[in-house]
């Protein structure tokens, strides 16, 4: 027989080792690459990088405000048009339930009146000029039995119309609210990220996220450029303006207290009597389009490829405008943004 060769008994505590030096390898080649280079992660922002996200993600959050602000008017008229399909069918219901209630009386007369041949009851009528009145009368119910029958009919297409119609409001108005939901949601998660990348700064470097030029700015030396508007209605939004300085902007707020950028254009033409839209892009059209060198206090100024700023016209270059969640309503240079376009709405 052949000999057999008792396996060799592993060192104690060999597999271990071996497993430490793959780990020691493994950790050695996560960090070189090739060539063995060693390979560093990668750097944090600086600060002023992160005010600059900060500003991209404030003016996208802007975007998205005045998309909510238009689904939300959308949403509004549409909840107020199916309130008054509601009203409308419930009057009618009423205007229904008359007819019913006279188209009843109607059979109910002629059942307790029926039953005689007309020419029969007439001979042996003891008084033939009454029976022919009676006679005259039961034509006339006859007449009125139509009458009443064309009206219940009437009522019965007029409820059916409003019900379709305030089942397409239902479904507009669902869908607006999905709108809105969306927008919301857009909105929420920008400030939230900028909320996230402000936290990494300190107080001195946050100082300066969004506020750009109008830092210079901010004081109420414009009072008087109210006086170069041209009409009083114009005058007054700016008055309204230099009021509201220092408000704090809140996404989707018209006042009065706080603000978003054309909810403060639009609360400051309010207070002069005059109706505004609620969103930018609708704002823009709200009156006669002025260009940059004709601008008088008053005038809207539009910011932004996508018309997606807006502030008012106070004089000598400047505007008050609602900017962003982390600066209030101030006086600020026309020229710190991509000029879009002007308005002049009285």
């Amino acid at each position: 027989m052949g000999t057999h060769r008792r396996p060799r008994q592993r060192a104690k505590g060999g597999g271990r080792a071996r497993t430490a030096a793959t780990i020691t390898l493994a950790g050695a080649a996560t960090a070189t690459g090739l060539g063995g280079t060693t390979v560093h992660a990668a750097p944090q922002p600086t600060a002023a990088q992160v005010r600059a996200k900060v500003d991209k993600l404030y003016q996208e959050a802007e975007v998205a405000t005045e998309k909510y602000n238009g689904a939300k008017e959308k949403a509004d008229a549409a909840e107020q048009r199916l309130e008054e399909l509601r009203d409308e069918a419930a009057r009618k219901e009423d205007r229904l339930n008359s007819a019913r209630e006279a188209l009843g009386s109607v059979a109910a007369a002629q059942y307790r009146s029926g039953g005689l041949d007309p020419a029969l009851q007439l001979a042996l009528s003891s008084d033939p000029d009454r029976y022919l009145d009676g006679a005259a009368f039961a034509e006339r119910a006859g007449s009125r039995q139509q009458a009443e029958v064309g009206r219940v009919r009437k009522e019965l297409r007029g409820i059916e119309q409003l019900r379709g119609a305030a089942r397409i409001e239902v479904t507009s108005l669902k869908s607006r609210r999905a709108e809105l939901k969306r927008h919301r949601e857009t909105v929420t998660g920008k400030l939230a990220e900028a909320r996230r990348l402000l936290s990494r700064l300190t107080a001195e470097e946050r100082a300066g996220v969004g506020d750009r030029a109008s830092r210079s700015a901010r004081g109420r030396e414009g009072l008087s450029v109210s006086t170069q508007a041209p009409n009083s209605r114009a005058a007054a939004a700016v008055a309204y303006a230099y009021q509201k300085l220092g408000s704090p902007y809140v996404w989707g707020a018209t006042g009065p207290n706080a603000f978003d950028c054309s909810g403060l254009t639009q609360a400051a033409y309010r207070a002069a009597g005059v109706s505004l839209p609620r969103t930018t892009y609708a704002q823009i059209d709200a009156g006669r389009r002025v260009s940059r060198s004709e601008l008088l206090p008053g005038d809207l100024v539009f910011f932004y490829s996508g018309i997606s700023h807006v502030g008012i016209y106070v004089g000598n270059g400047q505007m008050i405008h609602a900017p962003n969640p982390s600066a209030p309503v101030r006086v600020a240079p026309v020229d710190e943004m991509p000029f879009a376009g002007a308005t002049r709405v009285v």
